[in-house]
């Protein structure tokens, strides 16, 4: 009999500490102004979180868009501080302007509440370390969201290169983000109100694709501090974005390695591509499952194929992953969305914004 309470009280024990394990986080959006939040607002179910609540002041704009996803009018709150107040989200994930990141993880940071913010970090080096100052202050974590950081081959190819040393180290990283433009895509007015506004984005294409080219370079680098970074930006639709850069190429400079990161919004096809060129061999990886390598001498046989290995809940869904990073499931210290990576990754972008205006290198070292 007493064998059999054992075993029932370790059991019971068992059974509660799954149970607590799989208690979704409670889940927050701040604004909606930012396009991405169609990702949330078509797809409102992720593993590990439980949406709670969307922070939109434009009571119009928030219910014309619940009333296109099919969420009910309950989800709104007309600020942060009323959905703290009422729905007590653990975790918030912010879709306003960059500029506006900072003042989100200032309102968050003293009650605990762990921040995810669409990309690029801040809208400069200055708001970042303020950023990261209160994260590490109140014990938060603060983890940026980018579309590539869920791209299976982007993975691999860190693998490839930092794990089983295919190609030798790095010396070359091409990195070419953009589409023909935010307007010419059909972006919503409420995004491109700041998205082409210098003060509440911090630039144009240079920081909406530009960052892009800095996380995963960072990261590719493992979190090297570069020697110096250059840029340049222009506008060719000035008619079209007379405030911002629409086309802009970024050169990091690295005791070995160069990173290239070229940023348009004058493209005729969207893209995310990466080239990364090592001693012994290059990688290209993008959004597709297959990735083009080639290795080995330089008589070696032509490129191939390879398929990069599917990425597995919670580390190919930004939602999931940010709840599991909450929950102490991850840390998320060397990751693309880390604060660690991302603080490089905006010294390099705040630098190349700088070297643009003015026409000169700057230097990091």
């Amino acid at each position: 009999m007493k064998m059999k309470k054992i075993r029932f009280t370790l059991l019971l024990s068992f059974a509660f500490s799954i149970v607590f394990a799989q208690k979704p986080v409670r889940m927050g959006i701040v604004g909606m102004t930012h396009d991405h939040v169609w990702q949330i607002l078509n797809t409102p179910k992720h593993e590990g979180m439980e949406l709670v609540g969307f922070a939109e002041p434009n009571k119009e704009l928030a219910l014309k868009y619940l009333k296109r996803a099919n969420l009910p009018e309950s989800l709104w709150f007309s600020s942060l501080e009323e959905m703290v107040e009422k729905a007590k989200p653990e975790a918030v994930c912010d879709f306003r302007s960059t500029i506006e990141h900072l003042e989100t993880v200032q309102k968050c940071a003293p009650l605990k509440i762990h921040v995810m913010v669409e990309k690029p970090l801040a809208v400069n080096l200055k708001a970042a370390k303020e950023m990261e100052s209160l994260a590490k202050k109140y014990g938060i974590n603060i983890i940026t969201n980018y579309e590539t950081t869920w791209y299976a081959s982007h993975h691999q190819a860190f693998e490839m290169i930092n794990t089983e040393g295919k190609i030798g180290e790095i010396r070359k990283v091409v990195i070419m983000d953009g589409h023909s433009g935010p307007k010419e895509i059909g972006c919503s007015n409420a995004f491109l109100s700041w998205l082409t506004d210098p003060v509440k984005n911090g630039g144009g294409a240079i920081m909406d694709f530009g960052c892009y080219g800095a996380d995963i370079m960072t990261w590719l680098m493992k979190g090297e501090r570069p020697i110096s970074v250059s840029a340049t930006a222009q506008t060719n639709k000035p008619s079209v974005y007379p405030k911002v850069d629409d086309e802009a190429t970024i050169v990091v400079q690295y005791p070995r390695a160069q990173g290239i990161f070229q940023a348009s919004w004058n493209w005729p096809f969207d893209r995310k591509d990466t080239e990364i060129y090592g001693q012994k061999g290059y990688i290209f990886a993008n959004r597709e499952p297959q990735m083009r390598v080639r290795m080995g001498e330089r008589n070696a046989p032509k490129e191939w194929t390879i398929d990069a290995k599917p990425l597995s809940n919670p580390m190919n869904d930004a939602f999931s992953y940010f709840a599991a990073v909450v929950r102490g499931e991850i840390n998320p210290e060397n990751d693309l969305g880390s604060l660690k990576i991302n603080m490089m990754a905006m010294e390099i972008l705040d630098a190349a914004v700088k070297s643009s205006k003015t026409g000169k290198v700057v230097n990091l070292r």
